[in-house]
């Protein structure tokens, strides 16, 4: 019997406005109000109650299927189909009593931000910020975090390993070279790589501390994703019996949309594929905890940095310029990708400056600015007078009502400074696409909060470095013009609502 891990990577971008926190209508995703709705619908609650026919029993494909779920897909779960939620939390609990321990589900970073291109100080709190929703959501610490679009680079790993995780799933494209026990190093290419054994990346500290590093197999995840496979139980068994062949393990990670969204019944195909139909040809269903307990890793690697050493992903042939520059990916030939250097540009300088005004502001208000940063997730994850008052105590000095206030607005403003750097915002062509216009609007927010709290927000500058984005529509402009358009289309320019005062004045009172 050969061990099969079929991992899902589920997330959506954080499409709330960011001055109501209610997902606006999406036309593309009509009927249904918006793309989270009708993706919900086609591939979450499908798979939490999968059936493998009409009126058939109904199976939890969770149980059976490696995931991890991005926090702020969490969120919106959380908010609008609770009961999915609880779906996903009984299948990590029964999949560990299942395999020793070892629960299906896996860490993700916050935001879906590209950690190689994220600064230590945002590293660090995506890695934190993405444990403690996993440790909200599932009670339990993780074992593993999937990074997103796989990106890495030898700091990101090394970030990991400091905060406690065994592993972490890679592309195979993203192997540069391995090492046997006792014998040289050799290169390796996505053809070589045998990704049948995990492997360990050390701490460049010289601790000797490491993580064990899977490489999915690529030729088998490219079929199920893009080969139609996701849809038929028959084709996909078959297509992960010929990965499996002569090997003790095979494991293949896709999009997790990719089983009733991407592809049409991809949640009955499984159903009829991990319940049932795999074991009885000779594969059994597990997840990457319970192979490190039985594999080990003995072999060494050390990663592909990509040809400008910023690190590697899953979905960039050229490491992960495809969130920073115009590197040749693009769905549409036609179009060019100027935009992106620019785009990213005008955040990291609005960060910038934000943090700058961040810094000083809190300095009388904040034992650690930093670490009430990172603490401030559990504010987030637990709403309510309690939790903000408990928050308050442990890092506020002047735990007062105007004070608390500023306090909660300018962590906030960090929050708004994280999320508008969500990968999606440069994957597709556009700068002018729905997803680039998600994180513009939280530059917008944090701008607004910035304002709000006495400072002078550099928005002019900000909006001439957006000016040096061009869209590849004429009718659309440049990023200076889609901001204007995307501010104007927000619920408020204000960056206090009337919700977010009285919520904050009754966490003061609640103090008092």
């Amino acid at each position: 019997m050969t061990l099969l891990v079929l991992h899902g990577h589920f997330y959506q971008p954080p499409r709330e406005d960011p001055w109501t926190d209610d997902v606006p209508p999406e036309r593309g995703a009509a009927p249904f109000h918006d793309w989270n709705e009708r993706i919900d619908a086609e591939c979450y609650r499908a798979n939490a109650f999968a059936r493998q026919v009409d009126n058939g029993p109904v199976f939890n494909n969770f149980a059976r299927l490696s995931f991890d779920l991005g926090p702020t897909l969490a969120r919106w779960i959380e908010r609008h189909d609770p009961e999915v939620l609880a779906r996903l939390r009984e299948a990590d609990r029964a999949s560990s009593a299942r395999f020793g321990g070892h629960g299906n589900a896996m860490a993700q970073s916050y935001s879906h931000a590209i950690l190689p291109l994220c600064d230590p100080l945002d590293r660090a709190t995506e890695i934190r910020w993405g444990l403690a929703d996993f440790r909200h959501r599932f009670g339990r610490n993780p074992e593993g975090m999937w990074l997103p679009e796989t990106a890495a680079d030898e700091a990101t790993l090394c970030d990991l390993i400091d905060h406690g995780l065994s592993f972490a799933v890679l592309s195979p494209r993203q192997a540069a070279r391995v090492r046997a026990p006792g014998e040289d190093w050799q290169g390796v290419s996505p053809e070589t790589l045998d990704v049948a054994r995990p492997y360990r990346f050390t701490h460049r500290d010289g601790s000797g501390r490491a993580i064990a590093i899977f490489f999915y197999d690529g030729a088998a995840a490219q079929a199920v994703a893009f080969g139609g496979t996701a849809s038929d139980s028959g084709a996909l068994l078959d297509r992960l019996i010929q990965a499996a062949l002569g090997k003790p393990f095979v494991t293949v990670a896709v999009d997790g949309e990719t089983f009733g969204h991407h592809q049409p019944h991809g949640d009955r195909a499984l159903a009829r594929a991990l319940f049932g139909e795999a074991q009885a040809r000779g594969l059994r269903p597990t997840n990457f905890g319970e192979l490190l307990e039985r594999f080990p890793p003995r072999w060494d690697v050390e990663i592909d940095l990509g040809p400008l050493g910023e690190g590697s992903s899953w979905s960039c042939f050229h490491g992960v310029g495809r969130w920073a520059r115009d590197c040749g990916c693009r769905f549409d030939p036609d179009t060019v990708q100027t935009w992106r250097g620019p785009l990213r540009a005008a955040l990291d300088f609005l960060r910038d400056r934000s943090r700058e005004f961040y810094l000083a502001a809190s300095a009388p208000l904040l034992r650690d600015p930093w670490a009430a940063r990172d603490a401030y997730v559990q504010v987030l994850l637990d709403p309510g007078i309690a939790t903000e008052a408990r928050f308050l105590g442990e890092h506020a000095t002047l735990p007062g009502l105007r004070e608390s206030e500023r306090v909660l607005t300018l962590l906030e403003m960090q929050r708004q400074a994280l999320l508008m750097y969500a990968s999606c915002g440069w994957f597709f062509d556009d700068i002018s696409g729905l997803e680039a216009g998600l994180v513009l609007r939280r530059a917008a927010r944090l701008i607004d909060l910035f304002r709000a709290l006495g400072g002078s927000p550099p928005e002019s500058r900000f909006v001439d470095l957006l000016a040096a984005a061009p869209s590849n529509f004429a009718a659309a402009g440049n990023g200076a013009d889609i901001y204007r358009a995307r501010r104007q289309s927000g619920a408020a320019s204000h960056a206090l609502t009337a919700s977010d005062r009285s919520a904050v004045g009754a966490v003061a009172a609640g103090m008092e």
